[in-house]
């Protein structure tokens, strides 16, 4: 593999990206337009308005628009009412991944030319055909990585792009866990950058957004943390620190039971029939985390102003230790000993 030599201009994007950085916080809500926002969705923006302004920080709406065939009509403009509905207003015109198209592009010519990817032709079935012996194929074997690049097309498909990602740990900081790090040979592997459809993927998308708007912290749930490892990996290959993460617990019944894929998937619409106001769903997505007590009815500034931050992270590390007890086992040696004294007492 040879240097990654950037073309200038995607150079001076990157720098004002880094130049955003450093005037301060910015966070961002990044839904895809693929239908209303469920509660997960509703409780992760709440709690990511409120990281921003506690930061007296900017706020910003990214719609994660590429996957063309899955956006919805209309999605777009009710995912802003449902967040204006609920006082949670966005700094600056929304954003589209859409409108990056051609920068992601440079970004890939340049990782291919200089040797950072490779061309692969496996497919889902192959790969799900492999991975059912061993129950679940988490990383990407490598049986493309050392063929020969064949780029064009074969039996009228073109190949995907997986990145030659190099080995080593990748890391990154975390606000509400312990632990921001994965291997990048063992868990993270060689993930597709631009898939056999044409469609930039997930990854170096969102890895290289979050560079040129400047993000400083990112608020999201768990289900997405896997996904960190990746997107550290695009940034690590331009040389540029990763924002820092706030990985959320997700939605649980009082019992700490996932909930149903009726109750997960509920969004404004089941609120209002239920004859509850803006007060009233800020009040539950806030009792979700035991932040406020259930019942209470709020605005979004009115919880601003009773919360601090340390109200969230405490709130969380609790929802963490009731999900896995084992997580207090987890805790660094000074933790567990200022525990173990307070249980003495």
């Amino acid at each position: 593999m040879s240097s990654l030599l950037l073309p200038s201009h995607l150079e001076e994007i990157l720098a004002r990206g880094q130049r955003l950085r450093e005037a301060g916080y910015r966070g961002r809500f990044a839904p895809s337009p693929t239908g209303p926002l469920h509660r997960g969705n509703l409780r992760t923006a709440l709690l990511s308005w409120l990281e921003a302004r506690w930061q007296d920080g900017e706020w910003l709406l990214r719609l994660d628009d590429l996957d063309v065939p899955r956006n919805r009509p209309g999605a777009e403009g009710a995912i802003q009412a449902d967040l204006l509905w609920l006082g949670l207003n966005w700094d600056g015109q929304p954003l589209r991944q859409s409108d990056n198209r051609g920068i992601y592009a440079t970004l890939l010519s340049a990782l291919r030319r200089a040797g950072h990817l490779y061309p692969c032709r496996c497919s889902r079935r192959l790969l799900a055909d492999i991975s059912a012996p061993h129950g679940g194929l988490t990383v990407y074997p490598g049986l493309c990585r050392q063929r020969q690049p064949q780029w064009g097309w074969q039996q009228g498909r073109l190949p995907s792009w997986r990145l030659r990602l190099p080995p080593g740990p990748l890391h990154w900081q975390e606000q509400f866990c312990e632990l921001g790090q994965l291997d990048g040979a063992t868990e993270v592997g060689d993930v597709v950058l631009r898939r056999a459809d044409g469609v930039v993927a997930y990854h170096l998308a969102t890895a290289l957004d979050e560079l040129i708007h400047g993000i400083t912290d990112v608020v999201r749930g768990d289900d997405l943390w896997s996904s960190t490892g990746p997107q550290v990996a695009v940034m690590a290959l331009l040389r540029l620190p990763p924002p820092r993460y706030a990985h959320l617990p997700l939605w649980r019944s009082a019992g700490g039971q996932r909930l149903s894929k009726r109750e997960g998937t509920e969004g404004l619409a089941a609120y209002r029939e239920r004859g509850m106001d803006a007060a009233a769903v800020v009040g539950e997505l806030a009792a979700s985390l035991a932040l406020v007590p259930a019942g209470s009815r709020l605005s979004a500034g009115e919880l601003l102003a009773e919360l601090k931050p340390a109200n969230l992270a405490a709130a969380i590390q609790t929802a963490r230790v009731r999900m896995n007890p084992r997580l207090q086992e987890m805790q660094p040696p000074q933790k567990q000993m200022k525990a173990q004294m307070k249980k003495s007492k």
